[in-house]
């Protein structure tokens, strides 16, 4: 079992800059990879980025590559997404989901297992 926690959303301006972070708890067995989607509002889910146990793997969606960078903290099982140069379309409910780590990312909504309740970030123009 996995709890997860984002938190960092907020309002900025186009052009700027937010971090939102993904906080996993609870006893974990098996080691799992970390993954930001989001959803605007009358939209899907869409996959933004996800990254793997180790830290070193890591897929981005073609929406966000160069302008979105994900990390992750192993020792702190925190994720975090960098976000740069951001559009007013970047405007969503950013949550972060958790699967278990076979050694391949994946972008599929349906492969996570555990999600988080999500944070707003908002991008006026």
């Amino acid at each position: 079992q996995v709890q997860l926690a984002e938190s960092g959303g907020g309002l900025v301006q186009a052009g700027g800059s937010l971090r939102v972070s993904c906080a996993a708890s609870g006893r974990t067995a098996i080691g799992y990879a970390i993954a930001w989607f989001r959803q605007a509002p009358g939209k899907g889910r869409e996959f933004v980025a996800a990254i793997g146990l180790s830290g070193g793997n890591t897929l981005y969606a073609d929406s966000v590559k160069g302008r979105f960078t994900i990390s992750r903290d192993k020792d702190k099982n925190t994720a975090t997404l960098q976000m740069n140069s951001l559009k007013p379309e970047d405007t969503a409910v950013y949550v972060c989901a958790t699967r278990h780590d076979y050694g391949s990312l994946r972008a599929d909504p349906d492969q996570y297992d555990y999600w988080g309740q999500g944070t707003q970030v908002t991008v006026s123009s």
